[in-house]
């Protein structure tokens, strides 16, 4: 039997006319075999071909997909190209799905931020809502810079904000302490207002009023004419010198200004923060105690109270808040930090001073005891016999208030009257000891805040 058979196999009708002209045409393969061999084989979608003397039929598929997979043709060609578009269908929804998560998770980060801001100035809001009877005034943002004339004198900085000069519209001079951006959050500003706005003594600087303006934080103070003590301790060139007679007065006038914080204003407030800086002079030279950012209060009955971490300066912080097994922190924290002031007001120079000449004065008080202890005077010019009293006292009192474990510093108020009394009664103190923090080279100032558990 002779059939016609197209390039893939027998044709479908190969015995019309048409399809002999076709093939006439186009060419044609004869064959006896091929046309019942590979019927089964195309009729399942085959490839059926000539290996030497038989007939193979293989389901590889080579069309127009450009791939060459083990893959039946009726599925090959839409299944690659569902498997391509299926990838990147996956691939985009997985793109979009982490780009929409990123998107989230941003906002919710800036909306948890914002809210913990909002929260903050909420707080102080609260606070100054239930506080009012007992605050000074409060101003506007606009008022503030109008008082100032725009921010346009600067008196100083310290570690909580920037203080300059204003006017009040009824006349008289201002301080104006605008607070750092990154302590408005709202601690330093409320430790501020909660202590030293309810506070009314003639050694404790006033607050006038205050401004909450958004993350505006300003303090108003009473202007203090001559500055802060520490230009005077050791007067440059240009600084008017105290005598010593007005070093003592400052002396008792600080003493008596905190003896009133710890015992005086119906709760304990305890400063952590007593050196020269922070003691500021009015147009007569009285002091009064200003900065009251790392001041805690606490109740008349706590004798030891309870913090977190040490505060205050370097060169006035008391041991115990480094070393708590002498003691522990109560309010004669400040009473080291005011025999430390003292010394170095009687002194006229640094308690620590590592360029010293001699060895034996690098720690002053150290070197002031040994002079006591062995009947020596101290030496000093151009002094009268009452100010060598005066600064003999002072610095016997400042041995006393320094001394290593808290229970052996004498109260303020015990101060107070040592400093009234007569010299010649004063008994000396136990030799202070060294601590290893005072070992340091230069004198550089530290500034540590912290908050408190209480």
């Amino acid at each position: 039997m002779v059939g016609w058979v197209s390039a893939r196999g027998l044709s479908g009708d190969n015995t019309s006319l048409s399809s002999i002209e076709d093939a006439l045409s186009f060419g044609f393969e004869l064959s006896w075999k091929r046309t019942f061999l590979c019927r089964e084989c195309e009729a399942s979608q085959g490839n059926c071909f000539a290996v030497g003397d038989r007939y193979t039929c293989s389901h590889r598929c080579y069309d127009d997909t450009g791939f060459d997979l083990p893959l039946p043709c009726s599925i090959h060609y839409y299944g690659v190209l569902t498997i391509m578009y299926g990838g990147i269908s996956i691939v985009s929804i997985l793109g979009l799905r982490l780009l929409f998560g990123l998107v989230f998770l941003t906002a919710l980060i800036v909306y948890k931020l914002r809210r913990r801001h909002l929260s903050m100035y909420q707080s102080i809001e609260d606070f100054l809502q239930v506080q009012s009877n007992l605050l000074p005034i409060k101003y506007s943002y606009s008022e503030i810079k109008k008082m100032t004339n725009k921010f346009n004198e600067k008196l100083g900085e310290g570690a909580y904000g920037t203080v300059f000069k204003g006017k009040l519209r009824s006349g008289p001079f201002v301080a104006v302490k605008m607070m750092h951006q990154s302590m408005a959050s709202g601690g330093e500003f409320i430790s501020e207002v909660s202590t030293i706005g309810r506070i009314h003594h003639v050694n404790i600087v006033q607050l006038v009023g205050f401004c909450v303006e958004g993350s505006k934080r300003a303090l108003v103070y009473e202007f203090m004419l001559n500055g802060s003590l520490d230009k005077y301790i050791s007067p440059q060139e240009g600084t008017v010198s105290l005598s010593y007679k007005q070093m003592f007065d400052i002396s008792l006038g600080v003493a008596s200004g905190i003896d009133y914080l710890h015992r005086g204003c119906g709760m304990q407030i305890l400063h952590f923060d007593i050196k020269p800086h922070n003691i500021l002079l009015d147009e007569n030279f009285n002091p009064k105690i200003s900065d009251f950012g790392l001041a805690k209060l606490y109740s008349s009955y706590d004798s030891i109270v309870s913090l977190t971490a040490a505060r205050g300066t370097m060169g006035y912080m008391a041991p115990e808040l480094f070393y708590k097994n002498i003691g522990g922190v109560s309010y004669k924290a400040d009473v080291y930090s005011y025999g430390m002031l003292m010394m170095e007001m009687a002194g006229r120079r640094k308690s620590m001073n590592p360029f010293e000449d001699h060895l034996s004065q690098i720690y002053f008080p150290t070197w002031i005891y040994d002079q006591f202890d062995e009947g020596n005077d101290i030496e000093i010019q151009d002094a009268s016999e009452d100010d060598r009293r005066l600064v003999k006292k002072m610095m016997i009192v400042a041995l006393w208030c320094i001394q290593m474990k808290p229970a052996d510093r004498p109260a303020m108020n015990k101060v107070v009257e040592m400093l009234e009394g007569d010299v010649g009664l004063l008994q000396m103190p136990p030799r202070p000891f060294i601590a290893p923090r005072d070992h340091i080279a230069g004198d550089s100032v530290e500034t540590i805040g912290v908050s408190s558990d209480v």
